[in-house]
C-alpha cells in the first residue's frame, strides 16, 4: 500500500471515511468552500484527523471496547461522499458507539515512551502503557470494563506521556487539572481506573484531554497573567523578559463551548494544577443564559471549528476569532441558537492544509463568512 496523506472523518451518527489530502488542497483560497459532504441534515462532523495510509487506528467505544484498523482499510471517498457506517466496519453491539479514536504514531520505536489515558463520564482515570493496545484482535478487545448495570462509559481516550498534566472537564462548568504521573500506570485491562474527579450530585465528565506541563509558581503565574501580550489592556511586566518569553512560549489556550451557543479561550495558565481526584475549579459560569458545558480542550491559534446544533445547523468558525477571557467568565456568542436550540458537537479541523477545505469539511457558513480571514494571504 503507498504511502498517500489521508484526511478521515467520522460523522455524529457514525459514518466514516478517507479523503485524500490532495483533494482538499486544490480548492483556491478565498472561495466560499465547496458544496460539503452528503451529511444528513441531523449530521455533521465529530472527529477530523490528518494521517496517512499507513496509518494504525484504534476505536474505544463507549462500552470499553476497542478495535483497530489501519487507514487504507477506510472506504475512500471525495469531500461530498457521505462514507460508511462504523458498523459495516467494527463489530459493534447494540447501542455501541465510538468515543475516542487514537492515531497512532506511524514509527512504532516511539510507542515504548508512550501512555494512554482514559476517562470515564462518573469522573474515573485509568492510565495504560501504550503496549496493551498494540495487539487488537478483529473482533476488538476489552479496553475498559464497567460493572454490570453501570451507567458509566467512556468519554475520552488520549496519548500522554510523563511530562503532561491531565484536564477533565464536566458538564456542570467545574474542570481539574493533575499530572498524568499522578495516576499509576495499571496492568491489566479490566479495572475501571482510580477516581479523577469528584463530581456534584448529577454532574458528569464530557471531556479529556492533556496539556504541556510547564514549572512554575503561582506567583510567576499571576504575574504573566496580569501582563500577558493578549490582553487589551496588559500591566507592565514584572517578570524578567526572558522569564516572559518562556511563558508566552509555553502557553496554551482551553476553549470551553456551552450548549447555548456562549465559548471563550482562557490561558491554560489560569487552570493551577492540583492534585487527582478532587472537586476542581470552575472552567466557566453555567448560567442558564449559557446551559451546560459541551466542548471543552486545548486549541491552537491556526484551529478552525466545526459546531453542530441539535437541528443540525453548522457554522463554521475560526479559533482566533473567539476572544480570549478569564477562566471564571461567561464567554461570548459563538453560535445564535434559536429558541430550545442547542449545540451538541465541536470538530476542530486542526491541520493548516485542510483549512482552505472550509466547508468542504463540513457544511453551511458561518454569520460572518463575508468578513472572514480566508481572504487573508496563507500565513
Amino acid at each position: 500500500i503507498q504511502r498517500e496523506d489521508m484526511v478521515v472523518t467520522v460523522t455524529h451518527s457514525g459514518y466514516i471515511k478517507r479523503v485524500p489530502l490532495a483533494a482538499y488542497r486544490a480548492q483556491r483560497r478565498g472561495g466560499k468552500g465547496r458544496a460539503g459532504m452528503a451529511t444528513r441534515d441531523e449530521d455533521a462532523l465529530t472527529t477530523v484527523l490528518v494521517t496517512s495510509t499507513h496509518t494504525p487506528l484504534l476505536f474505544f467505544s463507549t462500552m470499553g471496547q476497542v478495535y483497530r484498523l489501519k487507514v487504507w482499510k477506510l472506504p475512500e471517498g471525495g469531500p461530498q461522499a457521505r462514507g460508511r457506517p462504523l458498523i459495516n466496519l467494527l463489530p459493534l453491539a447494540q447501542g455501541e458507539s465510538i468515543s475516542a479514536i487514537l492515531a497512532l504514531p506511524e514509527d512504532e520505536e516511539s510507542w515504548a515512551n508512550l501512555h494512554v489515558m482514559f476517562a470515564t463520564a462518573r469522573g474515573n482515570v485509568r492510565r495504560n502503557s501504550m503496549a496493551d493496545f498494540t495487539n487488537v484482535p478483529t473482533s476488538g478487545k476489552i479496553a475498559i470494563r464497567f460493572e454490570d448495570g453501570s451507567d458509566d462509559r467512556l468519554v475520552g481516550v488520549r496519548l500522554c506521556s510523563e511530562d503532561d498534566d491531565v484536564l477533565l472537564a464536566a458538564r456542570g462548568g467545574k474542570c481539574i487539572r493533575f499530572p498524568v504521573t499522578d495516576v499509576r500506570v495499571f496492568k491489566g485491562r479490566t479495572s475501571t481506573g482510580v477516581r479523577g474527579m469528584r463530581l456534584d450530585n448529577g454532574d458528569e465528565v464530557i471531556a479529556l484531554s492533556t496539556l504541556r506541563s510547564f514549572a512554575a509558581t503561582t506567583e510567576e503565574r499571576d504575574a504573566y497573567l496580569r501582563a500577558a501580550p493578549w490582553k487589551s489592556d496588559p500591566a507592565p511586566p514584572t517578570l524578567p523578559a526572558e522569564r516572559m518569553a518562556a511563558f508566552a512560549a509555553n502557553e496554551q489556550f482551553i476553549l470551553t463551548v456551552t450548549a447555548n451557543g456562549f465559548g471563550k479561550r482562557s490561558s491554560a495558565f489560569e487552570y493551577r494544577t492540583a492534585s487527582r481526584g478532587g472537586s476542581g475549579i470552575v472552567n466557566i459560569e453555567t448560567s442558564p443564559r449559557n446551559g451546560h458545558v459541551v466542548a471543552s480542550g486545548p486549541v491552537e491559534n491556526n484551529d478552525q471549528l466545526l459546531l453542530m446544533t441539535d437541528q443540525g445547523k453548522l457554522i463554521r468558525t475560526n479559533v482566533d476569532e473567539i476572544r480570549i477571557a478569564g477562566r471564571a467568565t461567561q464567554g461570548v456568542t459563538l453560535f445564535k441558537v434559536a429558541e430550545g436550540e442547542h449545540v451538541v458537537s465541536v470538530a476542530k479541523i486542526e491541520d493548516a492544509r485542510i483549512e482552505e477545505a472550509g466547508t468542504s469539511v463540513g457544511e453551511g457558513e458561518s454569520e460572518n463568512e463575508g468578513e472572514s480571514k480566508d481572504d487573508a494571504p496563507p500565513a
